[in-house]
């Protein structure tokens, strides 16, 4: 009875010996099977993105590249004391001075500041305004063309036009009084006789003026002092 005891006793415990056996050799079967896996694996080093620079970003230019010029005191419109017989509405060109008078009556006018021809292509008389147009085109004459062939025949109208905002056309001559896309020729004797103004200011005198307005051009020969003063 003590042998079959034993015997029962070695059985278990070699029973329990083989399947602690059985079940180390099945863990590690899993253990090498199954992938490494990282202790921490949010240490991971991830491939490195290439960000590519922003582009680059040319600046629109202005429509309008004269915003920045400033004329000089003297040449900015404004209201003066101006002694003249000549009824108001009518434009006189002191070309000498290189002003523009816009008479009111009562002894005042709006001054403008102006470009005028060049020598040799000063003139003088009196005309009347014919026409008027916003933004024009500019068809240069025959003889402009003949003077400065690379010039072109025909360009619409717009803010690279040379006859600017406005024009005002002087009776069945090829003169006119109009804007300008170059401001700081304002004052000087530049042009091939026309008027030019600043685009403000001959947008100002076009809103004054009226088809059939007199204008009177002074000769150089009469250089003369300027008697206008300003009154605001």
């Amino acid at each position: 009875m003590l042998m079959l005891n034993a015997f029962s006793r070695n059985s278990r415990r070699a029973a329990a010996l083989g399947a602690f056996a059985i079940g180390a050799i099945a863990f590690s079967g899993q253990a090498a099977a199954a992938p490494q896996t990282p202790l921490f694996p949010f240490f991971l080093v991830l491939p490195t993105q290439q960000v590519a620079p922003p582009p680059t970003v040319q600046a629109t230019p202005s429509e309008d590249e004269n915003a920045t010029f400033e004329l000089p005191a003297r040449l900015r419109r404004q209201v003066v004391s101006y002694a003249t017989r000549e009824a108001p509405g009518t434009i006189i060109i002191d070309t000498p001075n290189t002003y523009l008078y816009y008479v009111l009556g009562g002894g005042q006018a709006v001054r403008y500041g102006i470009g005028v021809g060049r020598d040799g292509f000063t003139w003088s008389g009196t005309q009347s305004v014919t026409k008027k147009a916003e933004w024009p085109d500019w068809t240069p004459p025959p003889e402009m063309i003949a003077r400065q062939p690379y010039l072109p025949r025909h360009m619409a109208g717009g803010p690279g036009n040379p006859l600017g905002a406005r024009a005002m056309y002087l009776g069945g001559t090829v003169y006119r009084i109009h804007g300008t896309n170059a401001p700081e020729t304002i004052g000087t004797h530049v042009s091939s006789g026309c008027i030019r103004l600043t685009n403000e200011d001959v947008s100002d005198l076009y809103s004054r003026v009226n088809v059939g307005t007199k204008v009177v051009v002074l000769p150089m020969t009469e250089r003369r002092a300027d008697l206008s003063t300003a009154t605001r």
